[in-house]
């Protein structure tokens, strides 16, 4: 367990990363905004092994399990090994999270007048594809189950009764507390825009995935977004013809807290864990923490 303390610079929800190359400093004043250093990526996983490890799963009692929780089981064991995808970029400056946070947007009913709202779920870089299952079950359920809305809503309810020059002044504010880090611990909480990573499961709707822009307020640096599962009729090395499952994901990563070769990592990590899903269905036996 790390033993750092809090220093002068830190922010409540990360720790300022010091020893960074100066190149990597310097990146955020010549890009100001997340939108200015995202990077777009896209790629077919071959799913066909983790298809038939979720139907298995599912039959022995994880109802419902599916993609989304492998990828977001994915994304946490990947930090474990890859900690600097757990940075964010506020204020220009580069700070390493304290925790893990997954944002995710979901409809209490799966019609066009059910409104929308978000989730946010904190993780340990421990858990495994089960503690996500359990937890995003118990988020989701609690959000349907609520007649109110979040705290998020709520808020936003509240905000867009006032007059626009005086919710505009407002945005502005908060803008400023965000740069400099004076945003309370419980307004960051109920945030959609403060967190490890933002995932939405398009294959629900039953489409493919988008190139979802990163926020410019808050410090979301990645957004992943994924389709429908899709069948590929291909021909092996013995000329036979054989049926293989696909799922396609798209990706908007923020340059400003890793760079190309750091992603490529991640994405290396990606494949590997779709080939062999057992991975993410034990405890890490290493975690790694980010550099000072």
């Amino acid at each position: 367990m790390s033993k750092y303390k809090r220093r002068y610079g830190d922010r409540k929800e990360g720790r300022l990363i010091r020893s960074l190359p100066p190149f990597y400093k310097f990146i955020p004043y010549i890009m100001p905004s997340r939108n200015d250093r995202c990077n777009q990526y896209e790629e077919s996983f071959e799913i066909s092994v983790l298809d038939k490890r979720l139907r298995q799963l599912r039959v022995a009692g994880y109802k419902g399990i599916s993609v989304l929780h492998f990828l977001i089981a994915a994304y946490i064991r990947a930090i474990s090994m890859l900690p600097g995808l757990n940075r964010f970029v506020v204020g220009r400056r580069v700070y390493a999270r304290n925790n893990i946070e997954i944002v995710m947007a979901v409809r209490r009913d799966m019609n066009t007048n059910s409104p929308e709202t978000t989730i946010k779920v904190e993780f340990e870089p421990t858990d495994t594809i089960f503690d996500v299952y359990r937890k995003m079950n118990e988020k989701i359920s609690e959000i349907k189950a609520s007649e109110d809305g979040n705290g998020t809503e709520e808020f936003a309810e509240a905000a867009s009764h006032l007059p626009r020059f005086l919710l505009r002044f407002g945005i502005f504010v908060l803008r400023v507390m965000d740069y400099f880090g004076w945003l309370p611990e419980s307004a960051m909480k109920l945030s959609p825009f403060h967190g490890s990573m933002i995932i939405t499961d398009l294959g629900s709707l039953r489409i493919g995935p988008v190139y979802h822009h990163i926020y410019n307020f808050g410090t979301l640096p990645v957004f992943i977004s994924f389709g429908a599962k899709r069948h590929s009729y291909e021909i092996n090395r013995k000329g036979e013809v054989e049926d293989k499952k696909y799922v396609d994901c798209k990706m908007v990563m923020d340059e400003g807290i890793i760079d190309g070769h750091y992603y490529a990592q991640l994405l290396q990590a990606f494949r590997v864990m779709f080939q062999h899903p057992e991975i993410v269905e034990a405890p890490p036996t290493t975690v790694i923490e980010d550099i000072y």
